[in-house]
């Protein structure tokens, strides 16, 4: 039996990922998968993902350079969620922070920002 036949992928046919430093254990991102873009981050080593917004396939890094090489994959014990392991090339989150978790909540309504940035979007993509 294939591990993808332990897993339960949504109405969309989508599944989370979370995505985890492995060198740290910090959570970097979450972002969804199909099957196919699993297929080709088992395939390849990269990471790559499929965009809710764009409705595209995508590796992660193929514009900004900011790779993810993949230590290991989990799966949770309902088959739900993946737990990726990488190691962090860049950036993880696309406005430049080393995690796309870079905000706290500070009581009420109130936020911080946790970490600095590390390149804004304009020095990673270019002008829009």
């Amino acid at each position: 039996m294939s591990f993808y036949d332990k897993l339960k992928f949504n109405a969309e046919g989508l599944i989370p990922a979370i995505v985890q430093e492995q060198a740290t254990g910090r959570v970097l991102m979450m972002a969804w998968m199909n099957r196919a873009s699993l297929e080709s981050t088992v395939a390849t080593g990269k990471t790559h993902f499929w965009s809710r917004s764009r409705q595209k396939f995508w590796m992660k890094g193929e514009s900004s350079g900011h790779t993810q090489t993949v230590k290991d994959i989990a799966f949770d014990c309902d088959g739900d969620t993946l737990l990726i392991q990488i190691e962090q090339i860049g950036a993880a989150c696309h406005e430049g922070y080393k995690s796309c978790f870079f905000r706290s909540v500070e009581g009420g309504a109130a936020f911080k920002t946790t970490e600095p940035q590390l390149e804004t979007p304009e020095q990673i993509y270019g002008k829009k």
